[in-house]
């Protein structure tokens, strides 16, 4: 059985203990080392890992043993981490946005390609198993042709200091666009409002225009009375909705217009069509565990990552587009 791959994780906080006990159970994963300011911190991952040991991050840039790096710091630092990793030859899986900037995104992404090693970035709802069955639900035509999106990330959660709604929830619902439409919006408008700390906006409305007429529409808040965790597809022949709250997680509802070949009075022109809902069946994995063992096939087999440099530069230039429309108060921004 070939040697297990040692993996450090740096960033032991609330997100970054997730991935010690994620990579603290996969089989062809040894995570070796845990780096954080924070003695709780690592006393809590030590809980979960008793193996793994406290280095600094010096250490980890410099040990043999370890061939991969898990960054889950705040964003402000993930692209001068990823690329001190990579310069030292380490494999990077970092926590999104890959970066705040688009220049530092790219620098990223250069680094990767000069170093050969592999950089994933967790957009997390990339491995959800929902989010590639509507990929391959798009891909099939069985939907017809896409006309909007819609996604709903709303919550009363925790405030971020250092991140808005748009940076800290922004990421999963572009990256999930991105995945699906496979293509960049020619334009980008958003709108938003810094009701609990000033300068950090709390809600969030980003609308995407693409080339071929698609439109997505993305409400971002962490400041709503209920949980939603929302994806909308309406499409020529059928509608999609992925609720990642509910039970039910993926309807498939055969609703929509029709146009008959012959009419003979303009009220039939469209007529309405009513059919089923479906609700097909998908096997449930923790995104978070998909996410993990993809990084391994990656390292191991050479398989390019489903979030790799070229996907997290999109997302980051979307990102950036929008926050200049804020900046703008709503103004168009070209990509």
């Amino acid at each position: 059985m070939p040697q297990a791959l040692g993996v450090a994780v740096v960033g032991a906080g609330a997100w970054g203990t997730n991935h010690v006990r994620v990579f603290g159970d996969l089989p062809r994963a040894r995570l070796v080392a845990i780096c954080d300011p924070d003695p709780a911190a690592i006393a809590r991952a030590q809980d979960l890992v008793p193996g793994a040991v406290a280095r600094s991050w010096a250490e980890i840039l410099i040990d043999p043993s370890i061939a991969a790096v898990v960054i889950a710091t705040p964003a402000v630092t993930h692209a001068e981490l990823a690329c001190a990793a990579l310069a030292a030859g380490k494999h990077v899986l970092v926590e999104k946005p890959v970066a705040l900037t688009e220049a530092d995104a790219i620098r990223v992404a250069d680094a990767a390609r000069a170093a050969n090693r592999v950089l994933l970035v967790g957009h997390l709802m990339l491995y959800h198993p929902v989010v590639v069955r509507l990929r391959e639900l798009l891909r099939s035509g069985d939907l017809g042709d896409l006309y909007y999106l819609h996604s709903r990330r709303v919550n009363l959660g925790r405030l971020r200091r250092d991140e808005s709604a748009l940076w800290s929830f922004g990421p999963h619902d572009l990256s999930m666009i991105d995945f699906l439409l496979d293509r960049e919006p020619v334009s980008v408008t958003a709108r938003g409002q810094s009701y609990l700390q000033p300068g950090v906006e709390d809600v969030v409305f980003v609308t995407l225009r693409f080339a071929g007429g698609e439109m997505a529409h993305v409400h971002l808040s962490w400041l709503d009375p209920r949980k939603e965790r929302r994806l909308t597809l309406v499409c020529s022949r059928k509608m999609v909705e992925f609720d990642d709250v509910a039970a039910e997680k993926l309807r498939v509802y055969d609703k929509g217009y029709q146009r008959p070949e012959v009419f003979t009075d303009w009220g039939e022109y469209l007529t309405l069509r009513d059919g089923d809902v479906h609700l097909p069946h998908v096997d449930m994995e923790e995104p978070l565990v998909a996410l993990a063992r993809h990084f391994l096939d990656c390292i191991l087999t050479g398989i390019p990552p489903r979030s790799g440099a070229d996907s997290a530069v999109r997302v980051v230039r979307t990102l950036a587009a929008a926050q200049r429309s804020l900046a703008a108060d709503g103004a168009p921004q070209p990509l």
